[in-house]
């Protein structure tokens, strides 16, 4: 079995298809996904291993991005993700989870380019880009560029 198959039918099950549909679309014999799942915790009910898996990751017992485990540390923050890299991701999949306050957006007008921006949490910012800052710097009026 692969690791492409393998991941196929933890996403799967998680989902809660049981075993025969899962053999089905994989290619698999109903035993081969069985057994799988049984030495991963996916055995039982399929519909209570999907429960099972929200509950988990609720609880930050497993990944909220992958759904693989989280090693926690005895002291400090709990973790919610596994790797950086999956911290990423759900955030970038998730913009919505994140809280702004309308008082902490601030509007300005480029010294350079005249276009009017906004900025989340940075009172004292001047341009709107690094090339903006760049040409306002570095470039005298008589370069005529």
């Amino acid at each position: 079995m692969t690791e492409y198959e393998k991941q196929q039918i933890y996403d799967l099950r998680i989902k809660g298809v049981g075993y025969q549909a899962i053999a089905a679309v994989l290619g698999q014999s109903r035993d081969n996904v069985r057994g799988f799942c049984k030495r991963n915790g996916l055995d039982g009910d399929a519909k209570v291993v999907a429960l099972n898996v929200k509950e988990q990751m609720k609880n930050h017992v497993l990944c909220s991005s992958c759904g693989m485990p989280i090693k926690q540390k005895k002291r400090g923050r709990v973790r919610k993700f596994c790797s950086d890299d999956c911290r990423r991701k759900w955030w970038n999949e998730n913009p919505q989870a994140r809280k702004k306050r309308e008082a902490a957006i601030y509007t300005y007008t480029c010294p350079q380019c005249g276009e009017t921006f906004s900025c989340y949490g940075n009172k004292n910012r001047k341009f709107c880009s690094h090339d903006c800052y760049i040409k306002s710097r570095f470039r005298s009026e008589d370069d005529g560029i």
